[in-house]
Order: C-alpha cells, then sequence, then structure tokens
C-alpha cells in the first residue's frame, strides 16, 4: 500500500504495471484499492460504463477468471459453485 499513499501524496497515476494492484484507470491513480475506496463494490454494468467497454466483454472476463479460479480450487479439493 506504500506505491497508493505517495500516488496518492504526489497526486499522480501509478505507473507499475506489474504491480497485482494496477488497473488501467488514471482517475483512481491505476490502483485497485483506491477504486474499491472510492467507488465499493460495483456492478458488471458499472464495470463495463467506466471501463468504456461492453458488458458482454466484461462477462467474458468475470467467467474466464472463475474458471480459472475454480481450477485452481479443485486441486485443493474445495468445493465452489
Amino acid at each position: 500500500m506504500k506505491c497508493l499513499e505517495r500516488c496518492r501524496k504526489e497526486e499522480s497515476p501509478c505507473t507499475k504495471k506489474d504491480c497485482r494492484m494496477w488497473i488501467e484507470y488514471e482517475e483512481d491513480y491505476n490502483c485497485i484499492s483506491e477504486s474499491i475506496n472510492k467507488n465499493g463494490n460495483m456492478t458488471l454494468r458499472e464495470t463495463a460504463a467506466r471501463l468504456k467497454t461492453s458488458f458482454v466483454r466484461i462477462k467474458q472476463i468475470e467467467a474466464k477468471a472463475l474458471a480459472k479460479l475454480g481450477k485452481r480450487l479443485s486441486k485443493f479439493d474445495i468445493n465452489y459453485k
């Protein structure tokens, strides 16, 4: 979180694209944590509008992420659904 603190202090977006918290959204300093702090939980439609992409594309990304998560959880014999 030091990265976010630095961005807030300097009032400039993060440039560390290899950071796990990085998103391409300069209004929130390119940081997921800042986005959640400012906006709270968002629906897929709100996310699509914010990122200027289609709802269908966001839904595809969600489905792929959930499938990947399901595969990882199955390795640990954890039921996910």
